[in-house]
C-alpha cells in the first residue's frame, strides 16, 4: 500500500526544518551523505523476512486471521519460519500420548489448519520456508510424572516443556516424530508406530527444516548432546523428504555460547555426510524496567551494536570450521521488560513501532554488509500475554505496524545481487547505506535512529524519489514522495529508500 506524502505532511516538515534552524544545537541533527558509487565494498547475500510464531490469533475463528495472513502472502518473502511452540501443546505437539497398546494419539486436527494456511501464503506461492515444530512431546522425556496440558488448546501453559534426558537414549523415537511430521506434509502420510498408514494428502515443498529451537535454554542442552540429536534428525528426515535442507541450533544467547558453534561447526563432531546447511541464532533489544522511556533509542542501537560484535566473532568460528554453511539470524527484534504479564501493565507508546523497525532496518543493513545470508524480524502476530511488543500487526484489527512496513519496505527494493558502495555519513544518530539493484538503480537506504527530525543533504537527490516508513504511516503503509532538493527531511525513527534518477 502505497501513500504520497500529503499537504499537511510537507507543512511538518517545513515547520520541522524552522525549528531546526531556531533550537539549540544539541536538537538538531544534520548529515550529510557521500556515495562513491565506483567502489563496491560487498556483494548482498542477504533476504529480508520473518518468523511466524504459532499462537490462538493464528487460527481460522480469530478475529484478524484472514488480515493477518493475506498480510504475509502480500511480503512474498522467502525463508518464511514457522514455529508452532510450546506454550500451546495442543497446537503444537501431534502425537501427546505415546504409543500404547497398539494405538497411537496422533492428531493433527488442531494444527493443521495453521501449518496449511501458512504453506498456503508462503510454500505454495513458490517461496522457501523454514518449518520448526520446536516442542519434543514430553513423554519423550525423563519425567518424575507425565507432563499435563490443558484441554483447552488456546489456554497458555508455560510447564509443558519439561526433562533434560530423553527415555529412547538412542534418539530414534525423536527423530522418527519428526520424520513422521515432515512426511504428512510433504509426503501425503506416514507409517505410524504399528505399521498403521496415516493420510494427509499434503505435498507442500519443504525447502528448511530448523532442528529445535533455543536449544541452549529449552531442556538445557549441551553441544554434545544436541548435535547427536541433530544428526538423528538430520537422518531420519532425509530418509523421507532427500531435498530438504537443515539449519542447527537457533541459540537464544549466542554471546554466551561460544562452545556450542565451536562444537556444533566443526564437521568431525557429526556423522559422516550429515550436512550443515546453515545455522541460527536470535537477538532482541530490551531495555531495563527502570529505564525512562526516552533512553529506549539508545539503548537499542547500542545494544544491536554490541550484537553486531557477537556476529563477527561467530562468523570467524563459521569461517574457520564450516565456510559453507550459512547463517539465518531468524529472530530479530525488541521485547519491552513487560511482555509476558498477564496483562500490558503500561501502553506501549505509538512511537515505539518505528524505533523497533528502524532498529530492524539497522541490522539489516550491518548484517548484509558481514555477509548474513538470511535476516528474518520477529514476529508476525504478540499479543497481550504472548509478547505484545515483537508483533507486526495490531492484535485488535490485524492491520500491519510500522515494524510490518519496514520489512516490507526493504524486501521491495533490496535483495541478494545487490552492491554495497562506500557510504559516509558523518554522525552516529542516522544511518545510511547505498546500493546499486541488480538492475542498475542507485538507491540510498537512510535511517533515522533518534525521535526528532533529521535533515540529510544527499547531492544528487533532487529529483529522485523516496519511499519511507514514518510514524505518520506506520499504522497505513509505505509512503512515497518526489524530492524537490538535495536535501531529505526524515521524522523520528524514519527508514527511507531514494531512488536516484
Amino acid at each position: 500500500m502505497q501513500f504520497k506524502r500529503s499537504a499537511i505532511h510537507l507543512a511538518q516538515i517545513l515547520v520541522a526544518l524552522a525549528a531546526l534552524v531556531a533550537a539549540p544545537a544539541r536538537a538538531q541533527t544534520r548529515a550529510h551523505v557521500s556515495v562513491a558509487w565506483g567502489k563496491v565494498v560487498r556483494i548482498s547475500k542477504t533476504t529480508a523476512t520473518l518468523q511466524v510464531v504459532v499462537n490462538p490469533l493464528l487460527r481460522r475463528d480469530s478475529p484478524i486471521h484472514n488480515q493477518v495472513f493475506e498480510a504475509l502472502r502480500e511480503l512474498n518473502c522467502d525463508y518464511v519460519r514457522f514455529v508452532p511452540w510450546l506454550p500451546y501443546p495442543k497446537l503444537g505437539v501431534a502425537e501427546l500420548a505415546p504409543p500404547r497398546a497398539g494405538k497411537t494419539s496422533w492428531n493433527f486436527s488442531l494444527i493443521d489448519p495453521l501449518t496449511v494456511d501458512f504453506l498456503n501464503a508462503t510454500a505454495a506461492q513458490g517461496h522457501s520456508v523454514v518449518l520448526n515444530f520446536s516442542t519434543i512431546p514430553e513423554w519423550m522425556f525423563e519425567t518424575p510424572k507425565p507432563a499435563a496440558f490443558p484441554s483447552d488448546p488456546d489456554r497458555v501453559d508455560w510447564d509443558y516443556e519439561q526433562g533434560t534426558e530423553l527415555r529412547d537414549p538412542t534418539m530414534k523415537q525423536v527423530a522418527d516424530y519428526y520424520a513422521r511430521l515432515v512426511g504428512w506434509y510433504a509426503n501425503g502420510g506416514f507409517t505410524d508406530e504399528y505399521g498403521k498408514w496415516h493420510a494427509s494428502g499434503y505435498h507442500y515443498p519443504i525447502a528448511y527444516w530448523e532442528v529445535l529451537n533455543e536449544v541452549d535454554s529449552e531442556h538445557q542442552m549441551s553441544p554434545e548432546f544436541y548435535t547427536r540429536l541433530y544428526d538423528a534428525v538430520v537422518t531420519a528426515i532425509h530418509a523421507v523428504s532427500p531435498q530438504t535442507k537443515f539449519v542447527g541450533m537457533a541459540l537464544s544467547a549466542p554471546s554466551s555460547e561460544p562452545d556450542f558453534f565451536q562444537y556444533f561447526l566443526n564437521p568431525k563432531n557429526h556423522l559422516p555426510h550429515t550436512p550443515l546447511d546453515m545455522i541460527s541464532y536470535h537477538f532482541y533489544a530490551t531495555p531495563s524496567a527502570q529505564e525512562p522511556i526516552a533512553a529506549w533509542p539508545y539503548t537499542f542501537f547500542a545494544q544491536a551494536d554490541g550484537f553486531l560484535n557477537v556476529v563477527h566473532y561467530i562468523e570467524s568460528i563459521r569461517k574457520r570450521l564450516s565456510p559453507s554453511t550459512r547463517t539465518d539470524i531468524d529472530e530479530l527484534g525488541s521485547i519491552l521488560p513487560y511482555d509476558t504479564a498477564a496483562h500490558m501493565v503500561r501502553p506501549i507508546p505509538h512511537f515505539y513501532w518505528n524505533l523497533s523497525g528502524a532498529m530492524y532496518a539497522y541490522l539489516y543493513a550491518r548484517l548484509t554488509r558481514l555477509g548474513i545470508d538470511v535476516v528474518g524480524e520477529s514476529q508476525m502476530v504478540g499479543y497481550p500475554t504472548q509478547y505484545p511488543s515483537v508483533s507486526m500487526v495490531n492484535w485488535t484489527t490485524g492491520r500491519p505496524n510500522a515494524r510490518y512496513w519496514v520489512l516490507k519496505l526493504l524486501h521491495d527494493n533490496f535483495a541478494p545481487g545487490d552492491k554495497l558502495v562506500e557510504t559516509g555519513y558523518g554522525t552516529s544518530a542516522i544511518y545510511a547505506q547505498a546500493f546499486i539493484t541488480r538492475d542498475a538503480k542507485r538507491k540510498v537506504l537512510l535511517i533515522n535512529k533518534r525521535n526528532r527530525p533529521a535533515v540529510i543533504s544527499l547531492p544528487g537527490a533532487a529529483g529522485a524519489h523516496e519511499d519511507y516508513v514514518n510514524q505518520e504511516t506506520g499504522s497505513t503503509g509505505i509512503g512515497s514522495a518526489n524530492l524537490v532538493s538535495d536535501d531529505v527531511v526524515l521524522g523520528g525513527f524514519e527508514v527511507t529508500v531514494v531512488t536516484l534518477p
